[in-house]
């Protein structure tokens, strides 16, 4: 996991495998019908949201919208990048990695919309990528995924943040 020079990287030739403490963000990203942006992972299949960890000196917002534009292609100005929820839940959040890497995920989770540009999956960790409805996401989903969908929708019924 981490890219060659990233933060991630650094730590893991000092640690290797061992589990990190990371935070990072989530970003939903909509389309004016209300369809979600998902990704396929390139590693495990799996639809997930762009998403990444913080690099130093780097805020959740500037995070979301540096990971949304490489994952994806999408510019965002991280001032218009809404926080509607947080997922530490060590029940959920723990992520192991094909090549056993270990995680345990802090994600401050953003809505964007209103959005312009081309979307176009970065070819070394995105297979395949789309927008879906909301209620009929492509399988097999990433778990925190689906969380982080369930706290949207507890967000949009609320106007409350959510975290777990």
């Amino acid at each position: 996991m981490g890219h060659v020079g990233s933060y991630v990287w650094e730590l893991r030739q000092k640690v290797g495998s061992r589990q990190l403490l990371l935070p990072g963000a989530q970003v939903l990203v909509l389309r004016a019908d209300g369809a979600a942006l998902l990704q396929r992972r390139a590693d495990n299949g799996v639809w997930e949201l762009p998403a990444g960890a913080c690099e130093p000196g780097q805020s959740f917002a500037g995070a979301a919208a540096a990971e949304l534009f490489e994952e994806t292609g999408i510019r965002a100005d991280p001032a218009g990048l809404v926080a509607f929820a947080s997922l530490s839940d060590p029940q959920l959040h723990q992520l192991e990695y094909p090549n056993g890497d270990r995680v345990h995920a802090f994600a401050l989770c953003f809505v964007l919309e209103g959005w312009q540009g081309t979307v176009r999956p970065e070819e070394a960790e995105v297979d395949e990528i789309g927008f879906f409805p909301l209620t009929r996401v492509p399988a097999p989903t990433h778990p925190p995924t689906l969380e982080v969908l369930r706290l949207f929708e507890l967000y949009r019924q609320t106007g409350a943040f959510q975290a777990r």
